[in-house]
């Protein structure tokens, strides 16, 4: 199959400044951590990124563990980068991670610089790529010296490797110590990457959204569909053939109480009285935060890409409308 990009693809997207650097980031990127895996379908893999790169997202994100099995989803994405993509390289933003378990033995996992370093290493030859535009380490590690994880991420930038430097999961304290080594290293450190939903508010209390305004990088958000329940996906129960039933590693069924099913039908009715479907108000109440940049989305179908990127037309929010949001998820 010949892909050729849709010439109006930049028409209808928002591009966001990430924090103060140059780079800019789509308000919706596409994320790769489910559905992407050897279990998924390739030609419907190709097709999510197709309609993603049609449409304006530009940015695409994955990490080493991504799959199952680990790895495999940078592996399929390298696939449709080198038969399909490879044309648009310059134009596409492509990101990944290291911080979970990768392999066995003392350097396979956490945050080491001979872990970080062979990962990214091992990740670029999965991809087939010379270079990522942002590697991110994955998760807080304490059990390493602080500096050297960023000194890792410094060196895979000042190699060449990667153009910018992320962190994903860290909280406030952690990230603006992080932020001041990375200065002192004049390493580019441009972006945090977080779970954040009407269901999620880790970090409202972690302190990471104020650490993200007062050091100036850029919030992408993932998960900000709560993997899914914040959509019409459950609304009439459990599909036969939704993650919730057939995965169950991040989402099953006790995760859907009768309790938290009212809360969705509540918030779905909120959505329908503001002209949109419960993914694209979701979408837009993570995306109208003042910290974040942009937010990724997970797909298992094309037609999910289109229906969540159009949440940029109603992203504001009457502080009624934020009330009512508090009291059904928090109430």
């Amino acid at each position: 199959m010949e892909y050729r990009a849709n010439g109006a693809r930049y028409a209808d997207m928002k591009y966001n400044q990430c924090g103060e650097s140059g780079l800019k980031l789509p308000a919706v990127s596409l994320g790769l951590w489910h559905n992407f895996g050897d279990t998924g379908n390739f030609e419907n893999m190709c097709k999510m990124c197709f309609t993603a790169f049609d449409n304006g997202i530009t940015h695409f994100d994955l990490a080493n563990n991504y799959g199952p099995e680990a790895g495999s989803a940078e592996k399929n994405f390298g696939r449709i980068v080198s038969q399909h993509m490879k044309q648009y390289r310059d134009e596409m933003l492509i990101s990944t991670k290291a911080g979970y378990y990768m392999w066995q033995g003392p350097y396979g996992d956490l945050g080491s610089r001979k872990y970080l370093l062979s990962s990214l290493d091992q990740s670029l030859k999965r991809m087939g790529l010379e270079y990522v535009d942002i590697f991110y380490h994955h998760r807080m590690t304490p059990e390493t010296p602080l500096y050297e994880t960023m000194g890792a991420l410094d060196t895979a930038v000042k190699s060449g490797k990667a153009l910018y430097a992320g962190l994903s999961n860290y909280d406030g304290e952690t990230m603006k110590k992080a932020a001041e080594i990375l200065t002192e290293l004049r390493c580019p450190f441009v972006i945090n990457q977080n779970s954040y939903s009407i269901f999620n508010r880790t970090v409202e209390r972690n302190g990471i959204l104020d650490a993200a305004i007062e050091k100036k990088k850029g919030m992408i958000i993932f998960s900000p569909l709560a993997q899914g329940l914040l959509t019409d996906r459950y609304l009439s129960g459990i599909p036969s053939d939704s993650r919730m039933k057939t995965d169950g590693r991040f989402l099953n069924e006790k995760s859907l109480s009768e309790d938290k099913l009212k809360r969705i039908r509540k918030l779905n009715d909120l959505a329908a009285s503001r002209g949109q479907s419960l993914a694209q108000m979701a979408l837009a109440w993570v995306y109208s935060n003042k910290a974040v940049t942009g937010v990724l989305i997970g797909a298992s179908k094309p037609e999910q890409i289109l229906d969540n990127i159009g949440m940029l037309k109603n992203t504001a929010f009457t502080d009624e409308e934020l009330k009512l949001i508090d009291e059904i998820s928090l109430g």
